[in-house]
C-alpha cells in the first residue's frame, strides 16, 4: 500500500460531499453522512491452507498500524472502538445507523479519530466478510457520531 496515497483519498473524502442517496464512488460505498474508501484490497483464499491468510492478516495489521501513526499525527491518539455491540444491535433488529451499521457485519473494530478542521469521524479498520474471502483496508469518513 502507498501510504501517500491513501492519505490523499483520506483527505478527499474529509472534504468531499455526501451523497444524497446510498450508493458507490469510485473509492467504495457511500451514502448520507458517510464516503468510504477501499484502501487496499487483498487476494481471496479459497485455495489457502492457512500459511497465506496468516501472512496477509499481518500484513493487513502492519498497514493499519502504518497508516494509522500518520493520521495520529494529524488528529491525535485515536479512539480504539470495537463493533461488535453495534452488530448485535443490528442483528436484534435495532437501527444504530449508517455507516455503523454494515460496517459492524465485516469489521469487527476500528480507529477513530476526530478531524479538528472538519469535525468529521474518520474510522480505519480492517474489513474480511468471510475466511474465504479477500482482507480490506477501509476507511471512513462520516459526521455521524458512532453509536
Amino acid at each position: 500500500m502507498d501510504i501517500a496515497k491513501a492519505l490523499a483519498v483520506i483527505d478527499r473524502l474529509c472534504s468531499g460531499e455526501f451523497p444524497a442517496e446510498p450508493g458507490r464512488t469510485d473509492a467504495g460505498p457511500a451514502g448520507p453522512g458517510f464516503l468510504t474508501a477501499e484502501l487496499e484490497t487483498s487476494d481471496d483464499f479459497w485455495e489457502d491452507d492457512g500459511t497465506r491468510w496468516e501472512e496477509t492478516a499481518e500484513q493487513f495489521a502492519c498497514e493499519l498500524d502504518g497508516l494509522g501513526e500518520r493520521l495520529t499525527e494529524r488528529w491525535g491518539t485515536p479512539q480504539e472502538f470495537s463493533l461488535h455491540g453495534v452488530f448485535e444491535r443490528t442483528v436484534r433488529g435495532e437501527a444504530p445507523g449508517e455507516p455503523w451499521a454494515s460496517l459492524s457485519g465485516h469489521v469487527p473494530d476500528v480507529r477513530l479519530w476526530r478531524s479538528h478542521e472538519t469535525g468529521r469521524w474518520i474510522a480505519l479498520g480492517v474489513s474480511q466478510w468471510d475466511r474465504e474471502l479477500p482482507f480490506q483496508l477501509l476507511a471512513v469518513v462520516t459526521d455521524r457520531d458512532p453509536p
